[in-house]
């Protein structure tokens, strides 16, 4: 079979062919016959060494995660292949508690593509940040794929208020369309930055960020609500850390934390299986019901090598076996 190649760490994959995949001794495994998955940035991360979960034998077949459909011809979403098999291949296979049945409404692409990205934005927002209904939700890197969808998820959690923060002017301009009720530029400068994030909070503040940049963004924020003098806590922060695009460290000072009361936490790896069920479930079901969208554009597999080194600017490649 074909199958999207990796042969070295930080490396392009080649499309050649690549055994195929044997239901090995563990019970629960199936085989997937692969319609379509998506080139996330985690994907390549994976392949090129620097996400913390990168390693493994090689060759490998790239790819997480996708759509297609089991012997008996049950469409599924899918994820967890074994290694050293990939999503990106004419076939995989993962363990049947990683697939999940999807909607014949909803198309191949938007299969492949949102369920990774939308599960991500939601776990963060509903499961990590524990968001209540009329709450005032910031997003940071909201112009991303996930940022976007993230957007949208805290308008359809009930948040009273949500206001998107990001680098890409043309498409901030967009997110009113998505539910945000105001955008803030990112490549302000940090001091206009601050004050951008303290007139945008308005009297009662945010009480949940979710944060796709880090960096130098974050640090302005956490200016922006370290307190001057003794003052009564109106409510928590919940500062949801998922993505490091601006920077992969900041500088946190002391004061932030003593006088404000500021959570930061990350999104902690996997959930447990039900909590990802019920996310999956709900996210399907907006799309399904085109509440959730997101773009794609469909690639060749055979043309992975220039698919992988292009600027994805805020859409899914999706990778067509």
């Amino acid at each position: 079979m074909h199958a999207a190649v990796l042969h070295g760490t930080g490396t392009v994959p080649r499309y050649e062919e690549f055994p195929e995949p044997v239901i090995g001794d563990k019970d629960g495994e199936v085989i997937v016959h692969v319609d379509a998955a998506s080139l996330k940035p985690v994907d390549k991360q994976l392949a090129s060494g620097s996400h913390y979960a990168s390693g493994g034998e090689l060759p490998r077949v790239c790819g997480s995660d996708g759509v297609g459909h089991l012997d008996d011809g049950q469409r599924v979403f899918f994820g967890g292949p074994r290694p050293p098999h990939g999503a990106m291949a004419e076939r995989t296979v993962v363990p049947r508690a990683f697939t999940f049945p999807i909607p014949e409404n909803l198309d191949d692409e938007t299969a492949a593509a949102l369920p990774n990205p939308g599960v991500s934005a939601w776990l963060s927002l509903a499961y990590r940040a524990k968001l209540v209904r009329g709450e005032s939700v910031l997003i940071l890197g909201a112009t991303g794929v996930t940022g976007k969808l993230a957007v949208k998820i805290a308008k359809l959690l009930g948040a009273v208020r949500v206001v998107a923060a990001g680098r890409n002017q043309q498409a901030l301009n967009t997110l009113h369309d998505l539910g945000a009720d105001a955008t803030i530029s990112l490549t302000l400068p940090p001091a206009e930055l601050s004050e951008a994030f303290v007139r945008e909070g308005g009297q009662s503040g945010f009480q949940v960020v979710i944060d796709y940049v880090w960096g130098q963004p974050a640090e302005a924020f956490l200016a922006a609500i370290t307190r001057k003098e003794f003052a009564v806590i109106q409510s928590e922060i919940r500062f949801v850390q998922v993505g490091e695009s601006a920077a992969p460290a900041i500088t946190l000072p002391a004061a932030v934390l003593r006088s404000t009361a500021l959570t930061i936490m990350g999104t902690a790896g996997i959930p447990a299986r039900d909590v990802l069920v019920e996310a999956f479930q709900k996210v399907i079901a907006y799309a399904a019901q085109g509440d959730l969208q997101i773009d794609t554009e469909r690639v060749p597999m055979a043309d992975i090598e220039n698919a992988w080194q292009r600027d994805q600017a805020g859409r899914r490649l999706v990778i067509i076996p």
